[in-house]
């Protein structure tokens, strides 16, 4: 199962970070070039453990539905999310903010698998590894832009 993993430094207080990634306003930002829109679940806002959104967005030629759901929390500090349905086999993102010196050290893990056997694998090799890695560093830099910025003082309304 590919895992990618992603660290992310970000000059503001894990809290803020925290609050960030988890909003959904800040996640459809992130894929507006998608046209990521939540159709179901929580729509706007932040997500709560146990939480689920659904997502419908075009990726790789195609309109996708995937719904997550928030599994584990404990704030400021990690949260979970996985998919409950999607065309993934299965995809579980597991987010931690580590409190540093200078700010926050966002972590990601995002495993998955895809379907179709040994097709699959080889897609991923080839091809959406790669893909899925540009679409979190997207999302991570524009969190560490607005985290950077204070903007994010307007967008979660503090």
């Amino acid at each position: 199962m590919p895992t990618i993993h992603l660290t992310t430094f970000i000059a503001a207080a894990p809290e803020v970070v925290f609050d960030l990634s988890r909003s959904v306003d800040i996640h459809k930002k992130s894929m507006e070039n998608h046209k990521e829109e939540a159709v179901a679940g929580t729509r706007f806002g932040l997500m709560e453990k146990e939480d689920t959104v659904t997502w419908k967005a075009k990726h790789i030629l195609k309109t996708r539905i995937l719904r997550v759901k928030i599994t584990g929390m404990t704030k400021a500090e990690k949260f979970t999310d996985e998919q409950v349905e999607g065309d993934f086999k299965l995809m579980r993102h597991e987010h931690f903010f580590k409190p540093c010196e200078n700010g926050t050290i966002m972590i990601d893990l995002f495993h998955f698998e895809s379907p179709y056997g040994v097709i699959g694998r080889f897609f991923n090799v080839l091809f959406f590894t790669r893909y899925m890695k540009k679409l979190l560093e997207h999302r991570n830099n524009l969190i560490k832009e607005i985290a950077e910025t204070g903007k994010w003082r307007q967008l979660l309304a503090v």
